[in-house]
């Protein structure tokens, strides 16, 4: 693990509308450039504010977790990483390619087979149709699908969604892999299968970022566990 920084936060905030904030990604990527780097911090009515003043920093091969209740800013922090949403105070600096696994199904056609998916998303994170064709028996290996990997991806259970989700995104070549509740979703043989490929990937010096609600899981993991509440990162947890 070097010390070089792929992601950095500084001084991060986010703020929603509590009336809009499915909506409000979508608007932000339209107007962020033109928005002014310093907005007015008064909170109005009808919004919150997800994270609060968060500065932090994970370097290059570094795997560390995000831990916390409901509602205290992890999966926002993802998304500000991903470049999904935008601060609305601070900034996000991110030096590297990224895999996100963030929204289960995104990125996914519901119409489409599973096989249709993989070329589909598999070229969205990066990788030539070639690639693709030359991983999709290991993507699919990996997935446990069987034939159901013919089938319309909306007729996939979440577990299901998850395990082409996943087998997609650890084949990508992307050096960086956020995470969001993998471990959380499907059978205990595949949460399993999850987490020796996320150690593997570790080894290989991928630098990764996880949310989880299970503490012991990514302490097993993980050099670095933030622990969030109410928007802030409350205590850091060094493990190795």
């Amino acid at each position: 693990m070097s010390s070089d920084p792929v992601i950095e936060l500084s001084n991060v905030s986010k703020r929603y509308s509590k009336s809009s904030t499915f909506n409000h990604s979508f608007r932000e990527q339209i107007s962020g450039f033109f928005r002014e780097k310093a907005e007015r911090s008064e909170l109005r009515e009808g919004e919150f504010w997800a994270l609060r003043n968060v500065t932090l920093r994970i370097n290059r091969g570094e795997c560390v977790g995000l831990s916390g209740p409901n509602g205290s800013g992890k999966s926002t922090m993802l998304k500000l990483i991903s470049n999904i949403t935008y601060p609305t105070l601070g900034r996000v600096d991110v030096h590297s390619p990224i895999a996100p696994l963030i929204e289960l199904g995104a990125g996914f056609h519901p119409d489409l087979s599973g096989i249709e998916n993989i070329y589909m998303n598999g070229t969205i994170l990066g990788l030539s149709i070639q690639d693709v064709r030359s991983k999709i028996d290991e993507i699919v290996d990996f997935s446990q699908l069987g034939d159901f990997v013919h089938t319309p991806v909306k007729k996939y259970s979440s577990g299901m969604t998850l395990r082409l989700a996943f087998s997609i995104a650890i084949n990508s070549p992307a050096e960086t892999f956020l995470f969001d509740e993998v471990l959380a979703v499907g059978d205990v043989d595949f949460k399993l299968k999850c987490t020796e490929k996320i150690k593997d990937l570790k080894a290989a010096g991928k630098t990764i970022v996880i949310v989880s609600h299970d503490y012991n899981e990514m302490a097993s993991i993980c050099n670095r566990i933030f622990m969030f509440g109410k928007g802030s990162i409350k205590e850091t947890v060094t493990l190795s």
